[in-house]
């Protein structure tokens, strides 16, 4: 089959041919229809996280099932499918709890093993983790939930636990923070967006933000005053989806007395200990969360919401490419200055 590869760390993204996976006893073998080109791969490559090498990329995927293990007894080849960046074992506590985004075994597509720029990836304990699909929602906007707009919405209805009525500052407007302000649009909040780039504040915009702050050159300190004065006091929920030392002190000193901060962007090497203020933390009561992800058995309220037409991944899908195009628009994202927008591979 049809594979994007590197060999090592920043090494050239290539696709070539390779074998074909093999079916887990407890899995599936998915033949890939979409697949998300998200900056977390771009990590990978990057070897800010290790994986096993050579690696083929890719983690939010949409697909059709071609073969099922032995051991599978919910699904049938043919069924149209989507499943969370982060598969559970099926076998320990935290999953039996339907917490499978913190499985201390967990499989996640190319990180753990081989992901889906491909023309088929495996995806182990299937009847954990995989998420059917309702006939009206495409594969293309199936792969736009993948990690960020289910992480965002995870992150938004669960931690932050958003309503209407309250001020959501999203810092950083990539796919998950465009997915994070469409999300708060739709649960009534009043969304202030920040980021350094003018065209994503405009994306975000469109998506239903009210305020943009454009941060280049600002100091931590600097953003929060201006989130201050654009929300009356500070946000009730303040979101970093960039993921660095600034954006995440700048989210928490964003936010109002028993305000709550959720930590979505990944942060590695020295940025993975920020300067987090804990005597505000302390004399403010604020609620500080991480959020990795979304278990499949939440996926079927967000789906209807999707179906309904009250959420709309598709409309965050800036660019779709075939698989010849990937490798490129994987390593493009050694730029982090952009329009924001995700996009998405159709096979």
């Amino acid at each position: 089959m049809r594979a994007v590869v590197y060999a090592g760390y920043t090494q050239p993204l290539e696709l070539r041919e390779v074998p074909e996976p093999e079916c887990p006893a407890d899995g599936v073998v998915l033949d890939v229809r979409a697949t998300g080109v998200c900056r977390s791969d771009w990590h990978a490559w990057k070897g800010h996280e290790q994986v096993p090498l050579p690696q083929i990329p890719g983690h939010e995927l949409s697909g059709v099932i071609a073969h099922i293990g032995p051991e599978v007894t919910r699904w049938r080849a043919g069924a149209r499918v989507t499943v969370p960046f982060v598969c559970g074992c099926g076998r320990c506590e935290h999953c039996a709890a339907g917490e499978a985004q913190v499985c201390p075994q967990q499989t996640q597509p190319g990180f753990t093993g081989p992901g889906s720029f491909a023309d088929r990836v495996a995806i182990h304990a299937a009847d954990l983790n995989l998420v059917a699909l309702p006939d009206d929602v495409g594969f293309v906007a199936a792969a736009s939930l993948g990690c960020r707009f289910a992480t965002a919405y995870r992150a938004l209805t669960a931690h932050g636990r958003v309503g209407t009525g309250d001020q959501l500052v999203v810092h950083g407007c990539g796919g998950v923070g465009l997915s994070a302000v469409q999300i708060g649009v739709a649960l009534g909040a009043r969304v202030v967006a920040v980021d350094v780039a003018e065209a994503s504040l405009a994306r975000a915009r469109a998506l239903g933000a009210d305020v943009g702050i454009h941060s280049a050159g600002m100091s931590v300190a600097d953003v929060a005053a201006a989130v201050h004065d654009a929300t009356g006091g500070g946000a009730h929920v303040s979101v970093d989806a960039y993921g660095s030392a600034d954006t995440c002190a700048a989210s928490v000193r964003s936010l109002r007395r028993r305000g709550r901060h959720v930590q979505i962007g990944l942060l590695f090497g020295p940025a993975a200990t920020p300067p987090i203020p804990m005597d505000v933390v302390t004399a403010f009561e604020l609620e500080i969360y991480g959020s990795h992800g979304m278990p499949a058995r939440d996926y079927p309220g967000m789906l209807q919401l999707v179906a309904d037409g009250v959420l709309r991944p598709q409309a965050l899908v800036s660019e779709v490419i075939g698989l010849e195009d990937a490798a490129r628009a994987l390593a493009a994202m050694d730029d982090v200055v952009g329009a924001g927008g995700m996009t998405v591979i159709e096979l």
